[in-house]
Parts: structure tokens; sequence; C-alpha cells
């Protein structure tokens, strides 16, 4: 597909409808997986390194993240579906989805840190995949592997003082 072909192609409204899905889709599977698995009294209890951030911030951080998340699947989606990196992509989604199940309500913090490990090496294999197709799609994932960077590192240091 040529760069005018692809400007082309995202004007018309399937596009604009498949990218509508893919938004839906990630935002609302993390947004009802995030209540489902809302942090309670278990996790207010634990012990907390010094740079914990705090608890409002995960929600319009994650919303941000859902929606370069829905935008890189979206755009990598258009040009190879059945590649390699949308493989990458879909892995990485499902290890987010079980990442809060996992931590939150089965309590199992070491257990959500391989889970964490696993996401991380879903994102980076898709940034480095993607980047040969669409290199905005690669950019778009790049905040999230240093939150998820981020959040591996607290996820470990929450499991280490508990």
């Amino acid at each position: 597909m040529t760069h005018t072909e692809t400007i082309r192609s995202i004007s018309s409204w399937k596009a604009w409808l498949s990218l509508a899905v893919f938004l839906a889709i990630v935002i609302g599977g993390g947004s009802t997986i995030g209540i489902l698995t809302a942090p309670g009294g278990w996790y207010a209890g634990l012990d907390k390194p010094p740079f914990n951030p705090p608890n409002w911030l995960f929600a319009p951080v994650w919303t941000l993240l859902y929606i370069c998340i829905a935008i890189a699947g979206w755009r990598i989606w258009r040009f190879a579906p059945r590649g390699r990196a949308m493989q990458l992509w879909y892995g990485q989604l499902v290890a987010n989805w079980i990442w809060s199940p996992v931590f939150f309500s089965l309590h199992l913090p070491w257990a959500a840190l391989a889970v964490c490990a696993a996401m991380w090496a879903f994102i980076l294999g898709f940034i480095l995949t993607a980047r040969q197709i669409d290199r905005p799609a690669s950019w778009l994932m790049v905040p999230y592997l240093l939150w998820v960077s981020f959040a591996g590192v607290l996820n470990a240091s929450v499991a280490w003082l508990n």
C-alpha cells in the first residue's frame, strides 16, 4: 500500500469504524478489568516503596496508554492483520488484562511480576517488529513500555516488601 493509498484509506468510514472498535475493545476491556479488580483493603494494607504514585494517577495514565495501544494495534492491523506484530500486540493485551486479577484479586504479587515480565517482552517485541511496518505504531508503544518498566519495578518492590 503506497503512502497516498494509505492516507486515502484512512479517511474512509470503514477505517474510522475499525479504529472505534479497537478503542472500544482496549479501553473498554481495560476499564472493565480495572473496575472489577480495583485495589481494596488488601492492597491498602501492603507496604509500598516511597516512589509509589498516588492511586488517583493510575486511571488517567492507563486511559492515555490504552488510547496509544489501540491506535498502534489498529495501525498495524491495517497493514498486516495476521502478521507477527499483531500476534505480539494481542499477546501484550492479554498479559495486560491478566495482570490486575493476578495481583489485586488473587493477591499474588510474584506471579503478577511474571505476567508483567511477559507483558514487557510482548511490548518490546511489538515495538521492534512494528517499526518495520509502521514507525508511528511502534513509537506509540514506547510510553507504554516505559510505564510497564516502572510498573515492574513497583510490582517487584511491593512483592519484596511484603
